[in-house]
């Protein structure tokens, strides 16, 4: 297996300069990561870097919190777009999810979903699972299976609780096989790495990248 090819090398710090994007996009060149992540300001210069290959340029929005107005995750991914970004990684309105208000999220992606799917984008809608009941994760699945979305998303690193196994297997077993999953949020090494993979996830957003793809592995025989 190649890891890297499921690995959105991810540095979304507050405190990133262009120096430490720079670095990003050049590691993701060089261990041949699907893609990077990086705040949206850094969106261009990354896109300038990567233009030449094929690694994609992931941005987020609505982050952290996902409780942003519907308008402004509609203007940041447009100009996400705009300046180059293949892939969007929007956190959904956690309070809705927390209200039971439904209607209120689809009236959030629908307008969303549309416009990344004209620009033939990708979009990733992070959930916060660590957040979430295993009924709140089941309905966010059954809701956002009807509109044109690529990913679901398992969290943003930024709560009390990320990634987990028993939440990407509850998403496999809940979305249709077109919606794909990428697991994010404390994967620091490439047994954790794999654990998702094989609970079905095909994404790993992580920082740890590049400490995953050059860990020696202890039984000696690879992964």
């Amino acid at each position: 297996m190649n890891i890297a090819s499921f690995i959105d090398h991810t540095l979304l710090k507050p405190t990133a300069i262009t120096a430490d994007i720079e670095k990003l996009c050049s590691e993701a060149v060089e261990y041949g990561f699907a893609a990077v992540c990086v705040p949206p300001p850094y969106v261009k210069r990354a896109a300038a870097i990567l233009a030449p290959v094929e690694v994609k340029v992931a941005t987020v929005v609505g982050f952290p919190f996902g409780y942003s107005a519907i308008e402004a995750k509609v203007a940041e991914t447009v100009l996400a777009i705009v300046d180059g970004a293949h892939e969007i990684d929007m956190v959904v309105n956690i309070t809705a999810i927390k209200n039971g208000d439904w209607d209120y999220l689809a009236k959030e992606i629908q307008p969303i979903a549309e416009i990344v799917r004209q620009k033939g984008k990708a979009i990733k809608l992070i959930l916060e699972t660590g957040v979430l009941s295993n009924d709140e994760i089941i309905r966010c699945c059954a809701l956002y299976s009807k509109f044109p979305v690529q990913f679901l998303k398992t969290s943003t690193g930024y709560a009390e609780k990320g990634a987990t196994v028993e939440a990407v297997e509850l998403m496999r077993q809940h979305l249709p096989a077109h919606i794909a999953i990428k697991a994010s949020g404390g994967i620091r090494d490439k047994a954790t790495a794999l654990a998702m993979i094989n609970a079905g996830a095909t994404r790993i957003g992580c920082s740890a990248g590049v400490a995953i793809v050059t860990e020696t592995p202890v039984n000696g025989h690879g992964y």
